[in-house]
């Protein structure tokens, strides 16, 4: 294997009864990189990830940690890994300490340095304070930042973050989000599941998208975005007897014939030369007396290009 890169599976197969989850699945990761794994519901994502964690065998094909095949080297490679699961996998009976603690010693690593490396990331994620509570009374947040620092106890060099943030309030995200950054400035790879198209737009390198069991296309998420061609020009105008004479103005400076939509009084239309058409339209718009509320030039979103390509897949 590439020794640049920290994963690769190439034409993985699996089944669960007549269920293929995957169908000749490919993945590269690059050593030191993100890597967002988008799809809908049963796509294939957290299949792919049990799979390179040594949970569980492909049927068909093969797949490799930093070297490591997953299935002749399964030992070899989950001293290499960390795992946060979609459901924190902690006893909420434990402290924060007696956790780490205890997923020390499951490690078979010396208590000396499960008590240090414990201090060490109950400090890096604002836990010291909580370390001696039970788990039980952690908010979520806290729940998920002990989970995620349980599966650093072993410094991975690739660590699989399976739906992370999944149920948290927008702070407790940003936090996970802060984590995951610094661990990968020292060189940790990060495989990420989400359905959180914003998740992968901030931390992701790359994207793949999986749908069927299989990556449907992947790139940078500006790649992708660019791949659906032109910006959105999106203009909403006061008075809703003004929207024939805007969607006239619209029509002269987009390239396609604009969508109105009555009740919302908008006009949307697809644009080119962005910027110009932004204002040209402005300008037409005043020319011709329309007053508007707004006028905008949305870019396109991961959540734009996740739709286009699993409803492709479902045709």
């Amino acid at each position: 294997m590439d020794s640049d890169l920290a994963l690769r599976m190439e034409q993985v197969e699996k089944r669960y009864g007549p269920v293929r989850a995957l169908d000749g699945l490919d993945l590269t990761v690059a050593t030191g990189s993100v890597v967002g794994l988008l799809g809908p519901n049963g796509a294939g994502k957290t299949t792919a990830v049990r799979i390179l964690a040594t949970l569980t065998e492909p049927d068909a094909g093969r797949a490799w940690v930093t070297g490591l095949d997953v299935v002749r080297e399964p030992h070899l490679v989950r001293r290499r890994i960390g795992l946060a699961g979609q459901h924190a996998a902690v006893d909420e009976k434990l402290s924060g300490r007696q956790n780490l603690l205890l997923f020390g010693r499951l490690h078979h690593l010396p208590e000396r340095v499960v008590r240090q490396r414990a201090g060490e990331l109950l400090d890096r994620f604002g836990l010291s304070a909580a370390a001696d509570r039970v788990a039980g009374t952690y908010s979520g947040g806290m729940r998920r930042r002990l989970d995620v620092a349980v599966s650093l106890l072993v410094h991975p060099a690739v660590l699989f973050l399976d739906e992370p943030t999944t149920g948290l309030d927008p702070r407790s995200r940003a936090e996970v989000w802060q984590h995951v950054r610094e661990l990968v400035t020292e060189g940790t790879t990060v495989l990420l599941t989400t359905q959180y198209l914003d998740e992968a737009d901030q931390l992701a390198d790359r994207v793949a998208v999986v749908n069927g069991g299989r990556v449907v296309t992947e790139g940078t998420p500006d790649e992708l975005k660019s791949r659906l061609g032109q910006d959105t020009l999106d203009v909403v105008v006061r008075h809703a007897a003004d929207l024939d004479r805007a969607a006239t103005v619209v029509a002269t400076v987009t390239t396609a014939p604009p969508a109105v939509d009555p009740q919302a009084r908008r006009i949307r239309a697809g644009a080119s030369g962005s910027d110009g058409a932004l204002v040209a339209v402005v300008r037409e718009l005043d020319r011709a007396g329309v007053a508007v509320e707004d006028v905008a030039l949305r870019r396109p979103t991961l959540d734009d290009v996740f739709l286009r390509l699993t409803e492709a897949g479902r045709a």
